[in-house]
Parts: structure tokens; sequence; C-alpha cells
């Protein structure tokens, strides 16, 4: 029983240690990597049952390292800075119109979208807009700003499987007192686990393209919203996590009824996020996810 916990405590540390060359199966374990603490309950009534002093203390040390992991302290956030929103709002969502409200109610001031339908643009302009000015659409994604954009341009995450008309990705130059600021919108991908394995090879392959163009960026300052179909552990992101990251607290965002991962992300470069949440659920299969982003470093 000591062994067997000493190897959750590996596996909660170096994850890495599963090999991802068949099936993708560390990239699967990565994603639900804090659901490894339902073990501990588990471990803890074996150690009392075998009234091992030995096994206790193991247990314990395995749900210190679980804690510090998964749930770190939360930093104080303020009333300040800039107030992000990021949501998949479902191309099935047949509520457009009440998610814009939801999205619109929270006070952000960026809000990005993805699996944005054409169709249903008019319907989120419609309560988008009236607090929020300026806009920038491309392919499915969006971006909605109390603040300036300019140099508003479609960046080229496509698969080399998948046809020209796909297009998940925007960049933008975000205008505030505290200066420029690149704020990209993306949606990698989706993932499928399927009798081959856990399929992450296209959005791994996407997540590569979005690094490359994240490391050309000529501004400092980065902002990146999107539903990344990946959590910040899933190695396959490792090109993006190695430039960017997350602040805040990560509170799960799929799928709404009962999440399970993080998959929805707030990232940055030379700004911090001092604090992050989720909002009301909407339709949509996501939770939204809000960030605030620290005015100390934006500057």
């Amino acid at each position: 029983m000591v062994a067997g916990t000493a190897l959750l405590v590996a596996v909660l540390l170096w994850p890495g240690m599963v090999p991802n060359r068949s099936g993708r199966m560390g990239s699967l374990l990565e994603t639900f990597l804090p659901w490894l603490g339902l073990a501990l309950p588990v471990l803890l009534v074996l150690a009392l049952l075998r009234r091992s002093a030995t096994a206790g203390l193991a247990v314990a040390v395995a749900a210190v390292v679980w804690a510090a992991l998964f749930l770190p302290p939360a930093e104080a956030g303020g009333s300040g800075g800039l107030t992000v929103v990021q949501h998949n709002v479902d191309d099935a969502n047949p509520d457009p119109t009440g998610t814009a409200r939801t999205l619109a109610d929270s006070g952000a001031d960026l809000i990005a979208l993805e699996e944005l339908l054409p169709e249903r643009l008019a319907d989120y302009q419609a309560v988008l807009g009236a607090g929020h000015p300026y806009r920038a659409v491309e392919g499915t994604v969006g971006l909605w700003s109390r603040y300036p954009l300019t140099d508003v341009r479609p960046v080229d995450l496509r698969p080399r499987t998948l046809t020209a008309d796909w297009r998940r990705a925007l960049r933008a130059t975000l205008h505030t007192a505290q200066g420029e600021t690149a704020v990209y919108v993306v949606h990698l991908p989706s993932v499928r686990l399927g009798p081959g394995g856990y399929g992450t090879d296209r959005r791994d392959e996407s997540a590569r393209l979005l690094a490359a163009a994240l490391a050309a960026e000529p501004l400092p300052r980065l902002i990146v919203l999107g539903d990344f179909n990946g959590t910040l552990d899933d190695r396959g992101l490792a090109p993006l996590t190695d430039l960017l990251g997350e602040g805040g607290r990560r509170e799960l965002s799929w799928p709404r009824s009962f999440p399970l991962a993080r998959i929805d992300h707030v990232l940055t470069r030379s700004a911090k996020v001092s604090d992050g949440w989720t909002l009301p659920p909407t339709p949509s299969d996501h939770l939204p996810v809000a960030a605030r982003i620290d005015p100390g470093r934006l500057g």
C-alpha cells in the first residue's frame, strides 16, 4: 500500500513519466490529473483498517502534494485592471441573446467568443455592442472590447488535414491608457477518445502553429483567450505553456453540467492574471471563464 501511495505521488509530481507514444495516454492522464485525488480517501480508509502509521503518513504526504498542486491559494483580486471573459458559446446554443447578456453583465472590458456562427453574429452584437463598441470577428471567433482595436487579422492555425474554410483564430491590437497589447482569440481543434486512443494530433499541431505566431509577435504584452481543448498540464500544449502563464484560480470549465477539466484559458505574457473565476452557466456546454489582468503589469 505504501508503494502504491508513493506511485500516486510520483505520477502527480511527474506525469510525464507516463508515455505518450501509445494512444496519447500521457495526455489523457494529464487532462484529468486532479481527479487522481479521489484515490486519497480510499487509501486513507485502507490505512485505518490496517492500523498502519506508515501508510497513514504516506497518505498524508500524498494529500499535501495534491493540495499544493491543485489548491493553490487564491491571489488577492482588486477592483481595478482589465477584466476579460472567454466563452465557447456552442454553435448549437438556443439562446444567444441570453448568453450575451450573461457575458455583458459580468462587467468585462474584453469578451472573447468561440463557435460564433455567422447567422448568430447579429444576436450577440445587439447585446454586446452597446457596452463594447469595438469588435473583431474572423471565422467562428470574435472579440468585443470597450477599448479601441486595430490591426485585426486572422491567424492561420489550420492543421494540414482540414479544409481552407477552417478559421478559428484572430489577432488584434488593444489600445488602453497603459499602451498597446496584442490580443489573440483562439479555438484549437477538438480531441476525441476512441479505439485508437486519445486523438490530439490536430490540436497539438494547431498549438505548435499558435506558439510560432506568439513567439513572432512584436508586441511584448500578450493576452490569449480561448478554448484550447486541453488543460495546461497536458504536454500537448507545452509549446504554449513554455511561452505563456495563467494566474488566478483555475475553476473547471467543461462540461457545464459536471465540470471535469479546465480547457478554457486566459493566458498572458508580460502581464499578470491577478484573479480568475467562472460566470453563471449559459446554454453552452462550457462555462464562461473570467479573469482580471493586473494593471501594475500593463505598462
